[in-house]
């Protein structure tokens, strides 16, 4: 079962992803400047991912681009605040292509016997630089619970912790189970702004989380199903916006789709980290589809009874679909005219536009 569950991992998720992938390498904005090319077999510049990123220099005038070539990467890439406005770019015009991929867990022991990973750790990339982008790769995590009966706490497994202002990614997937996608910043007096354009996202439990002010643009969130005996199963978001940041998070003409039972999924729950009990979760979600695996009537929970979702700023505006249906409205907030009219992309994002393809 775990064999057959990290092949389509790496391989099946890829089927559902509703996004048009026209064109191949030459797709997308142009990448002037330098350029290393990354290539297991030997075929490139690189045969990882990490010294390729090692060899660009710091605080670079012009930006670099490190192109994957086609495959899995195997490895944990760590990219430094230093390496700031450098691109990872796929080596092809499909994001399946392209996978870099490891599997820590949180709870999973260092070598060095220091403890576990802990959830930060378990990243297969951590991208700490500023202007950081990534075009069309696969980011994965494929720690499977199945395998790790020993393993009963700290089953979080990041497939990329993303801390950067203006880091954007563009038509890439996000494959986990709890904890894929952990959208943050490097401090928490810090903002970062992120954007997701056309990505796909699975897992299971709070798997879009974190402090950073990202906007999920018309991107699919798949939330998986569980063997499991129990409801929820899990969470799509889990923002912690810090108190001094003004937006959270923002999915916008976005697709939640489900492969689970209907309802057996919350659509989010606040975070409020011990690292920051004064945070101030933020989420909307607004212009989008939701599927019949969000629970309709009560998509909103709380992660901790001292902290109740209600008293954070958790909005829609405008969905459809079956898991948007509002049977009581005060367990489903909705903006005001004025509110949606100011929690838009633009408004998130600042005076940054990035370039798209």
């Amino acid at each position: 079962m775990g064999t057959t569950r990290r092949g389509a991992l790496l391989a099946g998720a890829g089927a559902a992803l509703g996004v048009a992938l026209a064109g191949r390498a030459h797709a997308g904005p142009a990448h002037a400047g330098p350029r290393l090319r990354v290539a297991p077999d030997g075929g490139g510049d690189f045969a990882t991912v990490q010294e390729a990123v090692d060899a660009t220099p710091d605080h670079p005038g012009t930006p670099w681009t490190i192109v994957l070539a086609p495959g899995v990467h195997r490895e944990t890439v760590k990219i430094p605040e230093s390496k700031t406005g450098l691109t990872l770019l796929g080596g092809t015009g499909d994001p399946r292509d392209t996978v870099i991929v490891h599997d820590n867990a949180a709870g999973t022991p260092r070598p060095d016997g220091s403890g576990t990973y802990g959830t930060s750790g378990s990243a297969t990339v951590t991208a700490r630089p500023d202007g950081f982008t990534a075009r069309r790769i696969t980011f994965a995590n494929d720690w499977l619970r199945a395998d790790h009966p020993e393993i009963t706490s700290g089953t979080q497994a990041v497939a990329i912790k993303v801390m950067g202002d203006r880091s954007l990614f563009d038509r890439c997937r996000f494959l986990g189970h709890q904890d894929t996608l952990y959208a943050d910043t490097r401090h928490v007096s810090l903002t970062a702004r992120q954007l997701f354009h056309r990505c796909y996202v699975e897992g299971d439990v709070d798997f879009v989380f974190g402090r950073a002010t990202a906007v999920f643009h018309g991107c699919e969130l798949r939330t998986l199903d569980r063997e499991v005996d129990f409801t929820p199963y899990g969470f799509v978001f889990a923002p912690s916006t810090a108190a001094g940041t003004r937006y959270g998070y923002l999915a916008h003409r976005c697709r939640i789709t489900t492969t689970a039972p209907a309802g057996a999924y919350k659509l989010a729950r606040p975070w409020v980290p011990s690292s920051d009990p004064g945070a101030r979760p933020g989420l909307v979600v607004r212009d989008s589809l939701l599927g019949a695996g969000i629970d309709a009537a009560r998509p909103y929970a709380n992660m901790r009874e001292q902290y109740p979702w209600q008293g954070f700023f958790f909005r829609e505006w405008a969905n459809r679909g079956p898991g948007a249906a509002v049977a009581d409205p005060a367990e489903r907030p909705r903006l005001t005219a004025a509110g949606a009219a100011e929690h838009t992309p633009a408004a998130y994002l600042g005076g940054w536009r990035p370039a798209v393809g």
